[in-house]
């Protein structure tokens, strides 16, 4: 994708956002990082890509540049870590964008630990409103930093996997990557 002609209007004060590819074991992954850590973390293949690509730049009033910062080039590491199973937890800063509420939900999915998987009910419960199930789950869906902020491991309430904008292929081999499958959720696909 070329960034450079994604580049909203120019305003004052406009935040430099440095963009770059990875090639992951499942594709290639979109990686961009502010001057403050990484803001966007996407398969190639995500639907809605490019707008929600426009988007992010719209939300931190920035624009795109072609190169690496030392953000990308950390969380590289990271990643050829993590699919080599020797990774569990990122620590690559991060710039998240979205509403108040959207920001409570990524914060809470880095708490799931590596291995694990929890439901949407459960993390409405834990965010302290079991009514905002729905809520919780669109929040998920616009979680733009895959796999570091760890929405993968986020399961319908039955164990069935639903809900991955990057493809329900790569939510499978992520979990099964962390060892998270059950033989009987293999078969729900």
């Amino acid at each position: 994708m070329d960034f450079l002609k994604l580049n909203p209007l120019l305003q004052n004060n406009s935040v430099s956002i440095s963009v770059s590819t990875y090639n992951s074991p499942l594709g290639t992954v979109l990686i961009a990082a502010t001057c403050e850590g990484i803001c966007l973390v996407e398969f190639d293949s995500r639907i809605h890509l490019k707008k929600n690509v426009l988007k992010l730049a719209t939300q931190l009033n920035g624009f795109f540049v072609n190169n690496e910062n030392e953000y990308i080039n950390q969380l590289k590491v990271e990643l050829g870590l993590y699919f080599n199973q020797k990774l569990q937890k990122f620590t690559v800063p991060l710039v998240f964008s979205g509403t108040p509420f959207q920001q409570k939900v990524f914060q809470s999915l880095l708490a799931i630990p590596y291995g694990t998987t929890t439901t949407y009910k459960k993390q409405a419960v834990q965010l302290g409103n079991v009514k905002a199930i729905r809520a919780v789950a669109t929040a998920n869906g616009l979680n733009k930093i895959a796999i570091v902020v760890p929405c993968h491991r986020v399961v319908g309430s039955n164990g069935e996997l639903v809900g991955y904008a990057g493809g329900l292929n790569k939510k499978q081999a992520l979990l099964q990557l962390e060892g998270t499958l059950n033989q009987n959720q293999l078969v729900l696909l």
